[in-house]
């Protein structure tokens, strides 16, 4: 055998290892991504309802639910100096999100904080969302490494299902516990006290599959990185650069309501727990069932068609707010949410990993968070202010959810038409692709699941009974 062969051999080999490696990651990542989702079931969807309980005002709200997130971007500017001190992506990521979940016990102890316990609540979340946020670009490019070009959209489809399902049993759970521990300030504190424990514990398993996960071998390569003005300068003339402008006045748009539909649902229309909890989760269960789906499609017609789609159609959810109060009704609309930002949540994060290089993502992907924050503190802050002083509707909330529509619709029209599909995929017209999903979606995903269980129930009694005449033989 000469040396050439035997060369091969081991390259070949050493391919073959790399690709287990690779295939054993992804399995962990579902795993952490499904606990990661369930912290936020636990915990972080449930931070303005508690914001709500310690009596926060409507300005207080606003700065929960923007300035930390804000914060956490911004800070993402210092995320190649990370990727240097701790010489690792997958150090970097499994030292923030153990400092992330520890967050959830000084939160869970600002109720006997008393006068300022708002405000003190608002400083931890805001070292929760710094720690949870500045992993984020070494995050994408660690993922962008490990999930091949042509599965981006049915892996994340995948991997969102399962997560959302987490998401959906831990939000639903927390919103019953919250309901059970409803009588009295004391007891309704302890109810919050177990939910955000249940975080605390879901985020920690989480980390134990991270630390499970490969990491590929990973440069910073210093020609590749550019500095942030320089970024400013060309954005306008980039695919990669429009998009990230139409997403960040997009969420300016977004978080003029955002933070103020859980104030609106307690406040205004004095639902319980429960309730409350119903309403939000049917967003979240139909999102989850929808998002394979939305991935197969991103896969066969690339990512510009989907997000062209879900973006003129999803401006209209904060508008569709107006018109009633019923309950049934909300839960009519939030079908609705959850269908179409599942489109629109999957088609942009693949079309992140579409117009970047592995060389430029981390720092592509930090940036868009640094003026992604920008906007999300702006529109919030400036949410707040028209609530305050709003009088033009019974609901003082109805006009910053109008603006929202407005602005949301308005900025789809003006982007979406300038952004370029990168990958070669076949045509589809908005119509038809509506139409399919339209025939597709309601039973696609229960139907998938019990097909699936019904395969999997077979071959399980197969291997069972072979497993036994094997035994008596």
């Amino acid at each position: 055998m000469d040396i050439k062969t035997k060369q091969n051999k081991t390259k070949k080999k050493e391919e073959c290892v790399e690709e287990d490696k690779r295939a054993k990651s992804l399995r962990y990542s579902i795993l952490d991504g499904t606990f990661s989702s369930m912290m936020v079931g636990f915990g972080e969807s449930f931070f303005s309802a508690f914001a709500v309980f310690l009596k926060a005002s409507n300005i207080q709200l606003g700065l929960l639910g923007s300035l930390p997130q804000a914060l956490g971007s911004l800070l993402q500017l210092l995320s190649n100096k990370l990727i240097k001190l701790f010489n690792s992506r997958k150090r970097l990521i499994c030292i923030s999100v153990l400092l992330e979940a520890l967050m959830y016990i000084p939160i869970a102890l600002v109720f006997f904080f008393r006068t300022f316990r708002v405000y003190h609540l608002i400083l931890f979340v805001c070292i929760y969302w710094i720690f949870g946020t500045i992993y984020s670009s070494a995050w994408n490019s660690w993922m962008g490494d490990l999930v091949n070009v042509d599965e981006r959209g049915s892996y994340f489809g995948k991997r969102n299902k399962i997560s959302g399902l987490g998401l959906f049993f831990s939000f639903l759970l927390g919103g019953f516990i919250l309901q059970r521990f409803s009588d009295g300030d004391i007891k309704q504190y302890i109810g919050f006290a177990i939910i955000f424990g249940l975080a605390f514990i879901s985020r920690i398993i989480s980390l134990i599959y991270l630390t499970k996960k490969h990491e590929p071998r990973y440069e910073l390569i210093e020609k590749a990185q550019f500095s942030f003005i320089d970024f400013l300068k060309q954005a306008r003339f980039r695919n990669y650069g429009l998009f990230v402008i139409y997403l960040c006045i997009m969420n300016f748009a977004v978080f003029l309501s955002g933070p103020f539909f859980t104030a609106y649902m307690f406040y205004d229309l004095h639902f319980t727990y429960l309730t409350f909890t119903i309403v939000s989760v049917t967003a979240l269960i139909v999102k989850f069932l929808t998002m394979p789906v939305w991935g197969k499609l991103i896969d066969k017609y690339g990512t510009k068609r989907i997000l062209s789609l879900s973006g003129y159609l999803m401006p209209f959810v904060p508008l569709l707010w107006v018109f009633s109060a019923e309950v049934w009704y909300l839960i009519l609309i939030q079908v609705y949410s959850g269908f179409i930002w599942a489109g629109f949540e999957i088609s942009s994060f693949n079309f992140i990993f579409d117009t970047t290089t592995k060389q430029k993502r981390m720092i592509c992907v930090a940036y868009y968070n640094v003026l992604n924050g920008i906007g999300v503190f702006l529109g919030a802050m400036i949410g707040s202010i028209i609530v305050r002083y709003n009088q033009l509707f019974w609901s003082k909330y109805f006009l910053v959810f109008i603006l929202s529509f407005v602005l949301r619709y308005i900025s789809s029209i003006i982007f979406i038409p300038k952004l370029k599909e990168v990958r070669n995929v076949e045509k589809i017209s908005s119509g038809r692709l509506l139409l399919k999903l339209i025939t597709t979606m309601p039973t696609i995903g229960i139907m998938h699941n019990i097909i699936i269980f019904k395969k999997n129930r077979k071959i399980w009694i197969k291997q069972k009974k072979i497993k036994i005449n094997l035994e008596k033989k």
